[in-house]
């Protein structure tokens, strides 16, 4: 028989009894987790909806307390409301479960993490405990489902990921109380391999306001940055912030990464707009500016629109400007020289002192483009045709080299 003054606590498998008035301490109870009014209302709702569909499957008293020690849902509805603060005490004593007063009790949720309910079962026998861990592994499961649903970050991740309907988005927002007008930019952060499990949590050491913006993991080498900005932040402003990522990533972890960005949404609405650009931007920069590590949509340029183009249209527009010659047929050499001639802007004379050449040897070369491709690259309109081919000819490399 148990003894009166005496109770059972259950440590994983361990049993271990103690007397009520021993010599040994107590811990102080875990902190407990401040909630509002309404959040709790609706909480207490839900876990009464699940407890009463229990009560015909269990012919025993089940409930839920609070971290306070109130009771906040029971099939025994007359108890709702009474206060057991003592097992609350002995949980944060004991641990997971603890056997106390003729009833079994257990925590939800993480036991590394502060107390926020635990459930109760009547009885201290092996039954109980075994239909007190279950409800506590449904509750929690359940509570997890409800805090997700009332969660800003999660909402923030599901509208970057198009999984929230659009015209749900506003009328979340104003759940949550989230400013919809307010001005903010997607940063997408992606490391390069080898990804590190810690750079999520110096990022968001960077941005301590949880309310106005949000750090998200999206992948393994994947994160997100939703940053609210001021109206009207320019471009540069944006680049000196991804710089401010990159270069922490760099001394604290030694992790090297792509920074996209997006453009300034207006609306909450339009931060997964703002996300894909800053996917594009990642994608098309590792295309055309293979030595930026910082790549804003805005700044894409012509190579935005290449990227968006069918391939067979592209494939067809090489083979309508390079009719007259292929372009496989220029050298190294020769395909360095119209880079440089395009970076000094079509002039022959910079071109030449630049690649330490004679002027006439820069000609000749341009003579010689000329005759392989019928383009002469000192003629503006056949420079910019040059100049999109060449792009389209990389962009198609880039596709043939993702599909092996």
């Amino acid at each position: 028989m148990k003894n009166v003054i005496g109770r059972i606590t259950i440590s994983g498998e361990n049993t271990i009894r103690s007397k009520r008035f021993g010599g040994r301490m107590r811990r102080k109870a875990p902190g407990r987790v401040k909630k509002t009014g309404k959040v709790m209302e609706m909480a207490s709702r839900l876990f009464q909806s699940i407890v009463l569909q229990m009560k015909d499957t269990v012919d025993r008293t089940i409930g839920i307390v609070d971290a306070s020690g109130a009771v906040v849902a029971c099939t025994d509805l007359p108890r709702i409301g009474e206060m057991r603060e003592e097992a609350i005490t002995e949980l944060g004593f004991a641990g997971e479960i603890v056997r106390f007063g003729g009833y079994t009790y257990h925590i939800t949720g993480d036991r590394s993490s502060r107390l926020e309910y635990a459930v109760f079962v009547q009885g201290e026998d092996e039954l109980a405990r075994s239909i007190c861990s279950l409800v506590a592994v449904s509750i929690n499961n359940i509570k997890t489902l409800y805090d997700e649903k009332h969660d800003k970050a999660t909402f923030v991740k599901n509208i970057i990921l198009d999984n929230i309907l659009p015209g749900d988005i506003y009328i979340k927002s104003r759940e949550l109380h989230f400013g919809n007008d307010v001005p903010r930019v997607v940063f997408l952060v992606r490391q390069q391999a080898p990804a590190d499990v810690a750079a999520i949590d110096v990022v968001n050491g960077m941005f301590p306001d949880k309310q106005k913006d949000f750090v998200l993991h999206i992948s393994e080498s994947d994160i997100v940055v939703v940053k609210e900005v001021k109206a009207g932040s320019e471009s540069k402003e944006l680049v000196k912030l991804a710089s401010s990522i990159e270069e922490t990533l760099m001394s604290e972890l030694s992790v090297k990464c792509l920074i996209g960005i997006g453009s300034v949404s207006s609306q909450m609405k339009d931060i997964a707009k703002s996300f894909k650009e800053a996917t594009t931007a990642i994608e098309v920069g590792a295309i055309f500016d293979t030595e930026k590590n910082i790549i804003s949509f805005e700044n894409l340029g012509i190579g935005r629109l290449i990227y968006q183009l069918p391939i067979t249209l592209c494939e067809m527009f090489l083979s309508e400007v390079f009719k007259k010659g292929s372009i496989d047929s220029l050298d190294q050499e020769t395909l360095f020289t119209i880079q440089k001639f395009f970076e000094n802007n079509l002039n022959v004379s910079e071109t030449s002192r630049k690649l330490f050449v004679h002027r006439n040897t820069l000609v000749y070369r341009l003579e010689k483009i000329k005759k392989l491709t019928g383009l002469d690259l000192r003629e503006f309109d056949h420079a910019i045709v040059f100049k999109v081919a060449l792009m389209v000819r990389k962009y198609l490399a880039s596709r043939e080299e993702a599909v092996r």
